[in-house]
């Protein structure tokens, strides 16, 4: 090979390599406030509650017809909406975000569409754009603004089918393509009006990104704003973050930036019938979970078709507001705790891994025992409370590289009555002993 050709191509080579690192860069710049954000909450709201239904799926599984379903329009009112209270609650949980479900896969949307005749607006009782006074509400509470938008629509007549075995048509590009027209001009009419700091898509498994020409809609959407954030749902590779589902992670999902939705009983809208809440304290072990692996919680609930909060979650959303503020500092701004098996509790570490952080919601005989930590402990004490505890090391050799095991006691009248953090002030970033021991070799 030519010099000259060598030299050129390993120029192309550093190049390559900067662009990477710039644009992974500013991928993390952009994420910065939703990693840090940690709660979110999650609004199903639509005409479903109105029967308290499941959202879409009812008429799509058969369980009621597609025109029964429909027949829901003349119950949704929203007499009651309280925007700027429900911002209000949603600041009080601590929650750092709110997703609101725009357009479910029914079609129904919650805001003035110029794109179709089926609104809220222009089907129900309520004949106002329910999207807007939300998100001014959040823009006033400094809570970051998400939309929920699903990518199928089993109303619209050039989506290819209404139910799981009713087909308008199949194979026809040309027809599907005038569909996800329609979408893009939806949300044009999103972005332009409401500047989402967030997406938060949904129905993409029916089609290839290909289909949903998701490349192309993505470059769309970050030309209105190029600080926005795409969940996973529009095919792989076009989101920045992964979204498990109601179901908590044993082990850490493999993206960088993860977050779990779940409800706060077992639906998603609201239905009447479901009184299966979880409690404030297993919500907070949830969202716990999620800290310790490093990620965020979307907890959901369903408003009634008056936009009235039900008093289950309004109840959800003011414990986790009571935890969250005592907790501050050990939420927000937070990373991944240290691998399972040095304590027996979920831990967080500060940003420059000198504080370890220690989630008890159970209360321990004596002590508290964490085994391989090699660092010295500067000092301890309990968050939101402040009381000084004191810590001690047993069983260190001066022989072994092996830690000795650190104990930490804690009096009982320092518990928190769901979950308890401990800090852990330590002589630099942490570091763990991960080995399998040290034996007495005799001579």
């Amino acid at each position: 090979m030519k010099k000259a050709t060598l030299f050129t191509l390993l120029t192309f080579l550093l190049n390559l390599s900067w662009i990477s690192q710039s644009t992974a860069q500013e991928a993390d710049s952009k994420m910065k406030w939703f990693q840090d954000a940690k709660l979110g909450i999650f609004i199903h709201w639509g005409i479903y509650s109105v029967n308290g239904i499941d959202e879409s799926w009812s008429f799509f599984n058969d369980y009621i017809s597609y025109e029964d379903y429909m027949k829901q329009t003349s119950g949704f009112t929203a007499a009651n909406y309280n925007p700027e209270k429900w911002a209000k609650l949603i600041k009080q949980s601590g929650a750092q975000y709110a997703v609101l479900t725009a357009k479910h896969h029914d079609g129904v949307a919650l805001w003035d569409t110029q794109a179709s005749d089926l609104s809220v607006v222009k089907k129900t009782p309520a004949g106002k754009d329910l999207v807007a006074p939300l998100m001014d509400a959040l823009d006033k509470e400094g809570i970051k603004k998400g939309i929920y938008f699903s990518v199928l629509d089993w109303s619209h007549p050039d989506y290819d089918r209404q139910t799981r075995e009713i087909y308008r048509y199949k194979n026809d590009p040309a027809r599907f393509r005038k569909f996800t027209d329609f979408n893009f001009e939806q949300l044009e009419e999103l972005s332009s009006q409401f500047n989402p700091d967030l997406y938060w898509f949904d129905g993409d498994w029916e089609h290839k990104p290909e289909e949903w020409r998701s490349a192309e809609l993505k470059k769309k959407l970050l030309s209105y704003n190029p600080n926005l954030i795409i969940n996973s749902r529009l095919g792989p590779g076009f989101g920045d973050y992964a979204t498990p589902e109601q179901g908590v992670p044993v082990a850490r999902p493999q993206s960088k930036y993860w977050e779990l939705c779940m409800t706060m009983n077992n639906s998603w809208g609201y239905q009447g019938n479901d009184h299966a809440y979880k409690s404030p304290s297993e919500l907070l072990r949830i969202f716990v979970d999620c800290l310790h692996m490093g990620g965020n919680l979307l907890m959901d609930f369903g408003p009634k078709p008056d936009g009235s909060i039900p008093e289950e979650a309004e109840n959800i959303l003011k414990e986790f507001g009571r935890w969250t503020t005592k907790h501050e500092a050990a939420i927000y701004n937070t990373q991944a705790g240290i691998p399972d098996g040095h304590v027996y509790a979920p831990t967080t570490l500060s940003p420059d891994k000198t504080i370890l952080y220690i989630y008890l919601d159970y209360k321990v005989n004596e002590s508290l025992a964490i085994k391989g930590l090699k660092n010295k402990i500067q000092r301890v004490w309990v968050v939101g409370n402040g009381t000084k505890l004191q810590s001690r090391e047993v069983g260190k050799m001066y022989w072994s590289a092996v830690p000795g095991m650190k104990y930490i006691d804690i009096p009982n009248n320092v518990y928190d009555k769901d979950i308890t953090v401990i800090a852990v002030l330590l002589d630099g970033p942490v570091e763990l002993y991960r080995e399998h021991g040290q034996v007495i070799e005799s001579n």
